[in-house]
């Protein structure tokens, strides 16, 4: 069951797309049309699958040709969209915190998003892949809260969903209302340990409880109590607990919102996301900013690049 936009092609034949791609590539210019139709149209494993071929028929390495065939931001999309999915998340970690400044963006997006499961796979192949403990690299590149909610999150023992408890739901909501609005400065501690920490089902009756009590929604509390990279870290929370889908949407609204287009956002997210939820972030995106992803995409983006991105996005939700 997914509710993604990219499945598995039937019927699939490793070799035929190997040779097609081949085809594209060799000699004078490159055919990116028929390379952007075979790479959207195929599901991650199978895409695998077609390097492998490819390296077998060719004894040429898939990733390296597109590399030198391609240019820009069409480029990134093809070489993104080609990377395993078990190590998508790690790579884009790895490139967040290597050379001088980090990329708070992406650690807030990608640790904020992912399940517990998805967090833990993400620090072994971290480990596996680059031979180095993820939380140290991001412990090293972070400090204060910021950092400490991301080791929390790394952690990954946020509790499973259980039965809600309503007195323990009581109890946060008046904590984290003492903790914020109630209190001179904050005592950010509090709003870290439970947002790193509780279910989520149990986390939706706080904020439900919370807004009974204070009258404010948390998020706005956290927008007055808290800044810069923490603010956006305990956000992100937030949303992925209230939806992960909507989170997504307005990620993605945002990517390509007013000028300019942060095209390492939209790559990320349309690349990770099509193969789990990209439909229901396409809904999310409709019902809260009356926009389609489709007709954004569409405005924002030029040549190759748009043609693949649109692909990827599937329908247009008008």
């Amino acid at each position: 069951y997914t509710r993604g936009t990219v499945t598995a092609f039937s019927p699939f034949d490793a070799r035929a797309d190997a040779e097609a791609l081949r085809k594209a590539m060799k000699g004078m210019g490159t055919d990116e049309e028929t390379v952007l139709k075979i790479l959207t149209s195929r599901n991650n494993a199978q895409r695998q699958e077609i390097a492998s071929a490819f390296k077998t028929l060719f004894g040429r390495d898939l990733v390296d040709d597109l590399k030198s065939e391609l240019t820009g931001k069409f480029e990134t999309l093809m070489v993104s969209l080609m990377r395993p999915t078990y190590i998508f998340d790690a790579h884009a970690l790895k490139h967040a915190i290597k050379g001088a400044g980090t990329n708070e963006k992406v650690l807030t997006e990608i640790l904020a998003s992912r399940t517990p499961a998805e967090v833990r796979n993400i620090k072994q192949v971290y480990l596996q892949e680059y031979e180095a403990n993820l939380e140290d690299k991001i412990t090293a590149e972070t400090s204060g809260y910021f950092q400490r909610l991301l080791v929390v999150l790394l952690q990954a023992n946020r509790d499973p969903d259980g039965r809600v408890d309503d007195g323990l739901v009581e109890q946060d909501a008046q904590v984290l209302f003492r903790a914020g609005e109630l209190k001179w400065g904050t005592d950010e501690e509090k709003f870290i340990t439970i947002l790193g920490t509780r279910s989520v089902s149990h986390l939706r009756r706080v904020f439900d409880k919370y807004m009974t009590i204070s009258g404010f929604q948390i998020e706005e509390t956290i927008d007055r109590e808290t800044s810069g990279d923490l603010e956006k870290l305990l956000l992100a929370v937030v949303k992925c607990i209230r939806s992960v889908p909507a989170y997504f949407a307005e990620t993605l609204y945002y990517s390509m919102k007013g000028a300019g287009t942060d095209d390492d956002t939209l790559i990320r997210v349309m690349v990770s996301r099509s193969e789990i939820d990209l439909v229901d972030i396409r809904q999310e995106l409709r019902k809260n900013f009356a926009k389609s992803l489709h007709q954004m995409i569409q405005k924002d983006t030029s040549g190759d690049y748009r043609k693949a991105l649109l692909l990827l996005c599937g329908g247009d939700d008008e």
